[in-house]
């Protein structure tokens, strides 16, 4: 299954470059390149211990394959084949790490979320989708925080900003980014007609201190404002919330989850900062033509999953045509396969 994307003597390479680094004098020096070159190292020994580990399992298997069917041991056989099972499952998550090397893979990630037309049809397919994805945070043991949220005006939400902390979040959600479809039997219309409803998703990464990005005074502007959620008397009372406008490349973040206006101003500045780089990885890619398929894949127009729930249950990817067709599961956040068909479609493997 590791053919064509695992290297074994490349990684053994990089592995060892790493190891002369270190080795250096002046290695801490510089903290953050330090510790960005341990964790690149960590995780090329984690994918060459993993590939290790399951040859010498398959070696021990197929010997111990070969003694029970010389001797017709039914019940060994019958063990093997359910190792086998397992073993191809590590070998799969070894080979998905593999995708995950990608240069802002390893970061945490922001998610936002916007409700399409259709009022609030709209804005509950919005909040679904919110929901889904914080299983799935929930699921990998990790942690997430809601940055800004303005909710529907009768139920749901209009948008959300979700900062998923956690290693390899942006390398795990980066084909999030699209519109998703909602097809269902309404539970706000009170003639029961199917409905379809569209939601927005994009993804960016968490830039962290590595990453310089100047932002000059004379580009930006700040705007405050009352904080619409809830949250106590100060929040309902004080220009809390912070909004930042980039004026050049018009990018604007928004945040109202803290109760200081310092701390929201922060937040705010720091998701520019990742806004901002994402904002040159994509020049860059199309300058290069690498985004010239996949570029209508971000846009409003264009929708990467349906998921219907009447007339029938389905959740489909668009892009490869991958299927499940238990939508509750994917809703309570079980997408790891959808996501792992989208690395394996981003390498270009089947």
């Amino acid at each position: 299954m590791l053919g064509g994307i695992f290297d074994k003597n490349k990684i053994k390479e990089k592995i060892l470059s790493f190891d002369t680094k270190i080795s250096e004098k002046d290695f801490w020096k510089d903290k953050i390149t330090a510790q960005k070159i341990l964790k690149e190292k960590k995780f090329f020994d984690v994918i060459l211990n993993g590939f290790n580990s399951t040859v010498n399992e398959l070696e021990n298997l197929e010997q111990l394959l070969e003694i029970a069917s010389r001797e017709n041991e039914v019940s060994v056989i019958k063990d093997c084949d359910k190792k086998a099972l397992i073993i191809l499952k590590q070998i799969k998550k070894t080979e998905v790490s593999c995708f995950l090397s990608g240069e802002n893979d390893h970061l945490s990630t922001y998610l936002e979320i916007h409700a399409g037309a259709g009022g609030t049809e709209s804005q509950d397919w919005a909040q679904m989708l919110r929901r889904m994805y914080s299983r799935w945070v929930e699921k990998k043991k990790n942690k997430f925080e809601i940055i800004s949220e303005h909710k529907g005006d009768e139920a749901g939400i209009k948008s959300s900003i979700l900062k998923i902390l956690g290693p390899y979040s942006y390398g795990w959600l980066k084909s999030e980014s699209g519109v998703h479809r909602l097809v269902r039997i309404s539970p706000f219309d009170s003639g029961a007609r199917r409905h379809t409803s569209f939601a927005s998703v994009w993804v960016y990464p968490v830039v962290d201190d590595s990453i310089k990005i100047d932002i000059q005074d004379k580009d930006i502007r700040i705007d405050t404002y009352r904080s619409s959620g809830a949250g106590g008397q100060h929040v309902n009372t004080t220009d809390s919330a912070v909004r930042i406008t980039h004026i050049p490349t018009n990018i604007v973040v928004q945040c109202q989850n803290e109760r200081s206006q310092h701390k929201n101003k922060e937040t705010c500045f720091n998701m520019l900062k990742a806004r901002l780089y994402k904002y040159e990885i994509q020049k860059k890619e199309e300058a290069s033509e690498n985004l010239a398929k996949s570029k209508t894949d971000i846009g409003w127009g264009h929708q990467i999953r349906s998921y219907v729930l009447q007339p029938y249950q389905l959740v489909k990817d668009l892009r490869n045509n991958l299927e499940n067709t238990d939508p509750d599961s994917v809703l309570d956040g079980d997408i790891d396969s959808f996501l792992e068909a989208a690395l394996y479609q981003g390498k270009g493997q089947k």
